[in-house]
This record gives structure tokens, C-alpha cells and sequence, in this order.
């Protein structure tokens, strides 16, 4: 079947749900293409659960490991959405996910407050320079509905004396209260409905507390590769968020970072599964190689505009150890 073509007609905006495992990362995500999807349809499409968690070791164990792609669209606007790790053992990959947002949503469970992982994954955004945080508050349904709203507003200022702590505008930043896994079951897409409400809501606050980022498409071109794919017959993707630039089919590019730089030509460039005639900086993209094998290129490498970089052997870094509170070692 042919691809189709992407159709670039709204600003494109990179989103991704962070915060502790189990709190509702994953199934918010899915609640959230659902939803836009009845909402609004378009080129939006229903995502179950299961599909987002795609990788056998991540159904077998129930937790998100890589970061996982999905896309969705509001009338104003095209989302990239990463849905990000809980798990401490990929804080990795949780890093290469927020590295690539200019929003996150923080899911934290109304049942719990926040977590270890609440608290690393907000010092991550920070880390990783994340300009905007959008909280919502989970399993709010669970709570009993006696003292629910007593009990909500006592999480609520916990999380935002996290934010406040790690620099981020606690006292103002918007904080949705919903039920993600209510809204997925639903999945009707109704404004005054009390499961979907919440999850319009976000896309609404998304909309308008996150302003349009500014891309860099001026700049020589510029990919750190996040990952590597062999598609039999086709040869080599590799795929990442543009940093900078703009690349087209056609366009020869190096590949720089461990070991000799590599010339190659980029004969496709695909985003979500459609062809783009150009990626640009701030676009999640696949770029096919031309000749270029799977074991020649590898994840920390770059894709650039042929002499516009060279790989350093030194830098600075600034080091953060973690805390015992904040889920890091123990023992010095």
C-alpha cells in the first residue's frame, strides 16, 4: 500500500506524558488519541493501550520501556506525542524522551500524591531545559468522594511545591483532574461528559498554555539519532527529532560520532508512517539511508549537513547525584 503524504497545515508541537510508574502515563495517552479522535476526528486515531506498550519484553512485564511514538491533533495544532518510562531502570530512555519535548504532562495519581520517580522525572525536565509542565492529576475516581476534594487539594499543593522546588512555576502551572482510565473505556469525546471532559480539557490547555516554539530551520542540519531500524528491502531508517535545519530526500549527509564520519545520501524521510516532502527542525522523522548498513550507525550518533560538525573528545558537563529521597543510591 502506498504512504501517504504528510500534510503539514497546523504548527507541529512536541508533547510527552512523564511521572512515577503506574500512575497512568500509558493509558492517559491512549485515552487522549481516543478522545480527539471522537472528538474531532481528522487524521486522528483511537490508540488501544496495548499497542503503545508494543515491545514483547513491555507487555510481558507491564511497563513501558522505550519511548513510544503517537500523534494526534486538536483544530489548532499537530501533536508528537512521546509517551515516556516510569521505571528507574530506564531513566535512559527517559531522557532521550524529554529531550525531545517542548511541553510535558505530569501524570501523578491522586491516590498516591507524588512519588520517588514523581520528583526524578520533574528534576529530568528541568535537567533537560523541558520550558512547560501541564499536571494531570490521575485515578481522581478512586478516591472516596466523602472527602475527595479535601484530599485533592492536599496533592495538589504537594505537586506544586515540588515544581517550585525544581524551578518550574508551581503556583501557576494548570493542573487537570480526571480519570484516564475512565475516559479510555469511554472514548466518547463529549465536552459535558464526566470521563472525556478532562481529557479535552487537557488538549485545550495544551492549545493555549503552551505557546507555539520557536525552530531553528535556518541552521545547518542536525538529527541526534534515537534509534536504528533495518526494513528488509528498503535498508536503513534512522530516526530522532530534528534539532536544527531541514533535510529532503536527495540531501547528502554525514554521520558523526563514534569512530570514522560516514557519508551517506537520505533517500526518504517519513513522519508517523506518511512521506514529507522536507523534515524540519522540532519534527520527529525516520530518514532512510542509502547504503548505509544497521551495524554502520548507531543510537547517540548524529545525522548532519556534510562539514557542519565534528565530534569532541572533551566537554564539560554539570553532574547531578541523586538524592536517596529522590530514588538515587543509599550509600555514598
Amino acid at each position: 500500500m502506498a504512504k501517504a503524504k504528510f500534510d503539514r497545515t497546523k504548527p507541529h508541537v512536541n508533547v510527552g506524558t512523564i511521572g512515577h510508574i503506574d500512575h497512568g502515563k500509558t493509558t492517559l495517552t491512549s485515552a487522549i488519541t481516543k478522545v480527539l479522535a471522537a472528538a474531532y476526528g481528522g487524521n486522528n486515531k483511537p490508540v488501544e493501550f496495548d499497542q503503545i506498550d508494543n515491545a514483547p519484553e513491555e507487555k510481558a512485564r507491564g511497563i513501558t520501556i522505550a519511548t513510544s511514538h503517537q500523534e494526534y491533533e486538536t483544530p489548532n495544532r499537530h501533536y508528537a506525542h512521546v509517551d515516556c518510562p516510569g521505571h528507574a531502570d530506564y531513566i535512559k530512555n527517559m531522557i532521550t524522551g524529554a529531550a525531545q519535548m517542548d511541553a510535558a504532562i505530569l501524570v501523578v495519581a491522586a491516590t498516591d500524591g507524588p512519588m520517588p520517580q514523581t520528583k526524578e522525572h520533574v528534576l529530568l525536565a528541568r535537567q533537560v531545559n523541558v520550558p512547560y509542565i501541564i499536571v494531570f492529576l490521575n485515578k481522581v475516581d478512586m478516591l472516596d468522594p466523602a472527602d475527595r476534594d479535601e484530599l485533592v487539594e492536599l496533592v495538589e499543593m504537594e505537586i506544586r511545591d515540588l515544581l517550585n522546588k525544581y524551578e518550574f512555576p508551581g503556583d501557576t502551572i494548570p493542573i487537570i483532574r480526571g480519570s484516564a482510565l475512565k475516559a479510555m473505556q469511554c472514548g466518547c469525546g463529549k465536552k459535558e461528559c464526566e470521563a472525556c471532559g478532562p481529557i479535552l480539557k487537557l488538549a485545550e490547555t495544551l492549545d493555549t498554555y503552551v505557546p507555539e516554539p520557536k525552530r531553528d530551520r535556518d541552521k545547518p542540519f542536525l538529527m541526534p539519532i534515537e534509534d536504528v531500524f533495518s526494513i528488509t528491502g528498503r535498508g536503513t531508517v534512522v530516526t530522532g527529532r530534528i534539532e536544527r535545519g531541514v533535510v529532503r530526500t536527495g540531501d547528502e549527509v554525514e554521520i558523526v560520532g563514534f569512530g570514522e564520519t560516514k557519508k551517506t545520501v537520505v533517500t526518504g524521510v517519513e513522519m508517523f508512517r506518511k512521506i514529507l516532502d522536507e523534515g524540519i527542525a522540532g519534527d520527529n522523522v525516520g530518514c532512510l539511508l542509502r547504503g548505509t548498513g544497521k551495524d554502520e550507525v548507531e543510537r547517540g550518533q548524529v545525522l548532519a549537513k556534510p562539514g557542519s560538525i565534528t565530534p569532541h573528545k572533551k566537554f564539560e558537563a554539570e553532574v547531578y547525584v541523586l538524592s536517596k529521597e529522590e530514588g538515587g543510591r543509599h550509600t555514598p
